[in-house]
């Protein structure tokens, strides 16, 4: 029997053993989703606080409960390890480890790397390897395909690749890795049987693509739609200012055209794992290309500059009572990066934060998601939202709109507020308010 064969059986009749490498917002669903369709998983990250979680039943992720972990460790259903040798004898490795930006806006795909030469050492023959974290297109081919090759071994006939985009969008409960659509596209035609067949045990609707730079560029394309639509979003807003406009009353207005347009709404900046990040990669391979991706460019531009745009505001409101940003006190109201979770990767309240502290400003937080903060120049904890809090602030600023805070009780007690997020609308408030 031919090793694809082999391999489909496996998975059909659930004994294929599953390794996860990265068990972070992507990778703990995955191996969650795969173990609770009946199959054996070996989890490998190299953070050992998080595997000693893990092992003991408990979670550091809010999408990813403890009650769903702790019954898959005990019953040896999921095996969290930092330990890649544990992949010897895997049927299929998910890659899902981070692909950030380094400091100059260029990939760094080290952590890639690391994971197919840990795979390669472990031995790739007879396994699928699935690259999932979001990358420039031609990584799978480029970067994984030549690390797993060993003694003459042939991909889609002695091991076989595929690259599937994530799709995880964190605090999200309607959209799950069962529901959303899963695009899939494999080195050849053998390696996308093979991986459609893993995935389609945990995802209602696979979507193959004819190439693994087709589904890497299928990602890239996914966020950089959203990146560029935020940036417009963005300067309309800048310009509604210049004009004395209301940004809010103008998206909600054209947002009731039930043909040719799609609402997107203004913030403090982009934050998050893909939106600030995936562009970029996009960008950065067609410059080797020779070939400038104005588009992103220029999104790029506008929406970094929405920090310091909000700190002008802050400024703006502070002077229009008397006040110097210089000793200041402000009151942040959320840190995370969106509504409702817990992460501040890229959260556009870091550069708030800096961005701050650099005119002299005295800077507290309050996050019910986030109970503390530890960046390179600010260490702190979130304060309680109070009365006192809030009536101590200079101003209050809304960052991150969480479901959580109790609106009416900053409306009460601010007296300058600047709202990032429209969280306030029409409310009644008692002091000065200000938006984007």
């Amino acid at each position: 029997m031919e090793r694809k064969d082999q391999l489909l059986q496996r998975i059909e009749n659930r004994q294929a053993k599953i390794g996860v490498v990265g068990l972070g917002y992507v990778g703990l669903p995955l191996a969650v989703a795969f173990a609770q369709a009946g199959f054996a998983i070996i989890g490998v990250d190299v953070s050992q606080s998080k595997v000693d979680l893990l092992q003991a039943g408990q979670s550091y992720i809010d999408d990813v409960p403890a009650a769903k972990i702790a019954p898959l460790v005990a019953n040896g259903r999921f095996q969290p390890t930092t330990d890649y040798q544990q992949l010897a004898d895997t049927d299929a490795i998910s890659i899902c480890v981070p692909t950030p930006l380094r400091k100059t806006k260029d990939p760094d795909i080290s952590y890639i790397i690391n994971a197919a030469e840990n795979i390669s050492r472990v031995g790739a023959t007879g396994k699928l390897v699935v690259l999932e974290s979001t990358t420039y297109p031609g990584t799978t081919e480029e970067v994984i395909l030549p690390r797993l090759i060993h003694n003459g071994d042939r991909v889609g006939h002695d091991f076989f690749l595929a690259f599937s985009p994530e799709r995880i969008d964190p605090g999200r409960t309607d959209y799950t890795v069962y529901n959303t659509p899963k695009v899939i596209g494999g080195m050849t035609t053998a390696c996308q049987e093979t991986a459609v067949a893993l995935y389609s045990t945990i995802v209602a609707q696979p979507v193959p693509v004819s190439s693994t730079a087709a589904a890497e560029m299928v990602k890239l394309l996914e966020n950089t739609f959203r990146a560029v639509n935020i940036g417009l979003v963005n300067e309309v807003a800048l310009m509604c200012d210049r004009l004395g406009l209301n940004v809010w009353e103008v998206v909600e207005a054209a947002a009731t055209k039930p043909y040719g347009f799609m609402p997107f709404y203004p913030g403090p900046g982009l934050g998050g794992h893909c939106i600030p990040v995936d562009p970029h990669y996009l960008s950065w391979k067609l410059r080797t290309l020779n070939y400038t991706a104005r588009f992103i460019e220029l999104a790029a531009e506008v929406n970094s500059s929405m920090p310091a745009y909000t700190v002008s505001k802050i400024a703006t409101g502070l002077n229009e009572m008397r006040k110097a940003v210089n000793g200041s006190r402000v009151l942040l109201l959320g840190v995370a990066y969106k509504p409702n979770v817990a992460d501040v990767r890229e959260s556009p309240a870091l550069d708030i934060i800096h961005l701050l502290q650099a005119q002299g400003a005295e800077i507290a937080y309050h996050d019910p998601h986030v109970p503390s903060l530890t960046l390179d120049d600010f260490v702190a904890e979130s304060v309680p939202l109070t009365a006192v809090s809030l009536q101590d602030a200079d101003c209050v600023v809304i960052v991150t709109d969480h479901a959580a805070f109790d609106y009416q009780l900053i409306t009460q007690h601010a007296s300058l507020i600047v709202d990032t997020r429209n969280a306030l609308k029409n409310g009644v408030v008692n002091g000065r308010l200000l938006t984007l």
